[in-house]
């Protein structure tokens, strides 16, 4: 195709029209787009997870895990905050790489975080249903199917994981009111009963129980640094929801800071108090070990140890919720440039939402719990590495535009860019080697470089469908007007 089809490409590529002509409707508040990315921080990962931190790193090594990723996700956050400013429309990453980097770069960035948040979707929809077994017990596991690597499928279970993703893609589908009412009272169930772990914890708890506080050096430190990434996907959602904010364009920065700040010190926090409340025989012991932990804390009541797995199923509603919009908007920006098929760039005249976008996803959600959890640990790994390489594409974005555009708009001013871009790319650089083959992190074969190249591979045929269409459209329409 050559010089014309380039010539063609970037003519395109600046090109943002919704298919049929609808507009996203600015329904996000302040309150809204803090509960849309603090939500999809805190999630579900610190009920399930805090104790295999622990004994990874110890208490305090856990703890310093989580400020080194969270510093890492600081950096990133201002470059991101910036730019949603700068460019606020929906789409975020594809609009700030096409812009400094170029038409093949923009793809690559966004498909690649788009993995990353297809996977999140897809765990909890697994998720969900596993939480139930600690809420109801065995009793409603019933129906048995088959076994996926060592794990049984039950019809109830299966039943529980599709009938709720159907219900996530509905509220979604039916638009961003509906997305802000759901995510804001899961945000509000979580904070309220993390903050009682807290309570508890400092009034109840020891520091003594801490020991040892570290665990294998600081290989266990960086073993669980190499994890926080994936636990702090979520503030990047709102430049991909930018285009429904009805706030100021500076605010926007401000709230994604803040966000981010917040779920560090939420992750340092539940850390911190779950160490204090249970010894490292304790958790070893734990079935569940957060919520051992509020139970040892209430005076052995099981009901508490219920309430905190309750505040889990909510941070399961507010990362799926949020990374569903996410994946959503930014599959339909990214058809929207032609990049992809422009049927998923399709907005819904009524309900102003991508409904092809949003339907895609959800048959990956509703089949998801068919595989079982062992193929949802290697989606979500893979996910979190394709992540950290669309946030130093991101971060490689800030730095160029900085250079090549220093007159552009800048509602969210970052102060000393230049060392905040640089930490940030070698930050960045550090987690993506750090899952290398050889790494302590390093990503397994076939199943998580697999799920990599598979998408990849799905990416680059979509691409090129979408592409070539277009600029066969393009070639059409210019012999006409000749």
């Amino acid at each position: 195709m050559g010089a014309e089809h380039k010539q063609f490409r970037r003519l395109g590529g600046h090109m943002m029209q919704k298919t049929v002509g609808a507009e996203y409707e600015k329904v996000f508040s302040k309150k809204d787009i803090f509960a849309l990315a603090f939500g999809a921080m805190i999630g579900w990962g610190w009920v399930v997870l805090t104790g295999s931190w622990i004994q990874t790193a110890g208490a305090l090594g856990a703890i310093l895990a989580f400020l080194i990723g969270g510093a890492m996700v600081i950096f990133v956050g201002l470059a991101y905050a910036e730019l949603t400013a700068a460019l606020p429309e929906s789409g975020g990453i594809s609009v700030f790489t096409e812009r400094a980097l170029g038409w093949n770069a923009s793809f690559f960035a966004s498909w690649s975080i788009i993995l990353g948040y297809v996977s999140v979707v897809a765990f909890e929809a697994v998720a969900f249903p596993a939480v139930l077994e600690y809420f109801l017990g065995d009793g409603y596991l019933q129906g048995y199917l088959y076994s996926i690597k060592g794990y049984d499928v039950y019809a109830t279970w299966v039943a529980v994981g599709v009938s709720s993703s159907i219900v996530i893609a509905i509220t979604n589908y039916f638009g961003g009111k509906s997305v802000a009412f759901l995510q804001g009272g899961a945000t509000l169930l979580i904070t309220v009963v993390g903050l009682a772990l807290f309570g508890g914890s400092s009034l109840h708890g020891s520091f003594t129980n801490m020991a040892p506080l570290f665990n294998n050096g600081v290989g266990g430190v960086f073993a669980v640094a190499v994890m926080t990434p994936f636990m702090f996907m979520g503030f990047d959602v709102i430049p991909q929801a930018a285009s429904e904010m009805n706030v100021p364009h500076k605010n926007i920065g401000k709230i994604m800071i803040l966000s981010v700040v917040m779920a560090v010190v939420w992750y340092v926090v539940i850390v911190l108090s779950t160490a204090r409340a249970l010894n490292a025989e304790g958790i070893a012991r734990a079935g569940l070990v957060t919520a051992d932990a509020m139970v040892a804390v209430f005076g052995g009541s099981s009901l508490a140890g219920k309430v905190l797995i309750l505040a889990g199923l909510g941070g399961i509603v507010t990362s799926w919720n949020a990374f569903f919009m996410g994946g959503s908007r930014a599959i339909a920006a990214m058809a929207q440039k032609k990049m992809l098929p422009p049927a998923l760039g399709y907005i819904h005249p009524k309900h102003n939402t991508p409904t092809n976008a949003i339907i895609l996803i959800g048959v990956v959600t509703t089949l998801a719990p068919l595989f079982g959890k062992s193929m949802m640990t290697w989606l979500v790994n893979a996910g979190s590495f394709t992540v950290v390489i669309a946030y130093f594409m991101v971060v490689a974005s800030f730095l160029k535009l900085r250079i090549n555009e220093p007159g552009l708009n800048r509602p969210y001013n970052v102060g000393n860019w230049k060392f905040v871009g640089v930490v940030a790319l070698m930050m960045t650089c550090l987690m993506i080697v750090m899952c290398l083959p050889g790494f302590p992190a390093a990503l397994s074969w076939p199943y998580e470089w697999g799920i990599i190249l598979g998408w990849f591979l799905l990416g680059g045929m979509l691409y090129l469908l979408a592409t070539v269409g277009e600029y066969n459209s393009r070639k059409k329409m210019l012999i006409r007007t000749r």
